[in-house]
């Protein structure tokens, strides 16, 4: 398979300029305006219907008061306030306190807000960067409303994957599409294989869950091809990475002026 040409799908990856489709997507300091504190609603895009029919575990009975299934729920949006600006992403529960997301997401920040489905502010307490691929976990000090499982293995060419974050910093999305296969991933050497999918993504889904028809998690979006397709790290390397505590570093702070 022909590598394709990737962007991250969230603003302030560094890596590869060569790949990088910079004009619209530039880093801190160019987003539009954020949007209100909460979404007003989750907008659906090319959901498969077998997807949306599963996606909240236990049906009608895994639905908060305000109608929010328990995988919209584990999905947050991330706002980096840099010493030169600010971008957005998108991350998901792993336990009470843990989100994970891309280190590109959290990189170079002076303080990290995250916020969940339904507009609340969790205090962060600490964030670190994995050593192996795009990944970085934030711990939070409040507890966060839900976490999802994992799949038992990485998912095959055909399969359907949904996608649950927050493009372009905006509303709670919903896309869907399908596993076209793994492919060798253009943007980082120390990761090797990841999954190409055909499920849309934008700026600020970086970080989000990509999941299964069960709403498991199968991988992690991390960043977009030329040709509108979407890059995930794969579930077998985001368990690498989870089962490896000694494998985060802190963030280092920005520096004034770099």
């Amino acid at each position: 398979m022909r590598r394709p040409a990737g962007r991250a799908a969230g603003p302030g990856l560094r890596a590869a300029p060569a790949l990088l489709l910079s004009a619209t997507l530039a880093g801190c300091g160019v987003l539009p305006a954020l949007p209100p504190t909460v979404p007003d609603d989750v907008v659906p895009t090319r959901v498969a219907p077998s997807a949306a029919a599963s996606l909240a575990p236990g049906g009608a009975e895994g639905l908060s008061p305000d109608g929010f299934d328990a995988v919209q729920r584990m999905a947050v949006r991330i706002r980096n306030v840099g010493c030169d600006g600010l971008s957005t992403g998108s991350g998901f529960a792993v336990d009470e306190h843990t989100l994970i997301t891309n280190r590109h997401v959290v990189a170079d920040s002076e303080s990290l807000e995250v916020s969940t489905y339904d507009g609340r502010d969790l205090e962060v307490s600490a964030a670190g960067s994995a050593s192996l691929a795009d990944l970085a976990l934030v711990r939070t000090a409040d507890p966060l409303p839900s976490h999802p499982t994992l799949a038992r293995s990485d998912p095959q060419p055909g399969d359907t994957v949904t996608v649950v974050g927050y493009p372009e910093g905006g509303e709670l999305t919903i896309t869907a599409g399908e596993v076209i296969g793994p492919t060798t991933d253009p943007l980082h050497e120390n990761l090797g294989e990841v999954l190409l999918t055909d499920a849309p993504v934008e700026p600020g889904s970086s970080g989000s869950a990509a999941l299964d028809t069960q709403g498991r998690v199968i991988g992690v979006v991390y960043a977009k091809t030329s040709d509108g397709r979407s890059l995930l790290v794969p579930l077998s390397t985001l368990e690498r990475v989870l089962d490896d505590a000694d494998g985060f570093r802190a963030l280092p702070p920005c520096a004034q002026g770099d």
